[in-house]
């Protein structure tokens, strides 16, 4: 794979063959600072005149650059998406309002308390955000190890802090979102809903 910096292969010889033949050694060095790399360079230069010293501080500095700036479009692109599922997610809770006035009505006219209607949307609404958060995790799961094998060829890690993070939050506001939506069903009349529903 001549695209990667690596040994491609090999070759052997036995015993006396090349160690007469002209060699070249490779050295890799950091510094500091600049001036401590300045300072070696000019000591090498001047006491081994047939090595060459090249400085590759500038090299490094351009592939960090452009990966921080990759970085940070990848971070963009990720926080773009997180809101927008967040808008879909509370713009899909808002549209059931009256879905859930129909059901808090119900359960009213039933006998069941303010507390049991509460319970019952909470517990509807965890399911939700457990179901949304599981579905976005995998999807990011599979994206992400996608990226990972396919272009970028390296080793696939999981984040378990991030990743439990993500399905708490996601789950509290389905849950906060909802619950913040059905405030005051339990309060309508019966009839008011029913006159809406005709």
């Amino acid at each position: 794979d001549w695209q990667r910096i690596g040994t491609n292969y090999f070759v052997v010889f036995p015993e006396g063959v090349l160690e007469q033949a002209p060699q070249m050694h490779v050295l890799l060095s950091r510094s500091d600072s600049d001036t401590a790399s300045a300072q070696v360079q000019r000591k090498v230069v001047a006491d081994y005149p047939n090595v060459s010293a090249i400085d590759l501080s500038l090299v490094l500095s351009t592939f960090q650059d452009l990966f921080g700036r990759l970085a940070y479009v990848i971070r963009f692109m990720a926080l773009f998406s997180i809101v927008t599922g967040l808008i879909v997610l509370a713009g899909a809770v808002v549209v059931s309002r009256y879905q859930r006035a129909e059901e808090s009505v119900l359960l009213k006219t039933l006998g069941a308390s303010k507390h049991t209607v509460l319970l019952i949307m909470t517990v509807e609404y965890l399911f939700l955000g457990v179901f949304a958060a599981a579905t976005g995790i995998l999807l990011a799961l599979a994206a992400a190890w996608g990226l990972s094998y396919f272009v970028f060829e390296g080793p696939f890690v999981v984040a378990p802090g991030a990743l439990a993070t993500a399905f708490g939050v996601v789950t509290a506001l389905t849950i906060g979102i909802g619950l913040f939506n059905s405030r005051g069903l339990y309060d309508r009349p019966p009839l008011d809903v029913l006159r809406t529903e005709v």
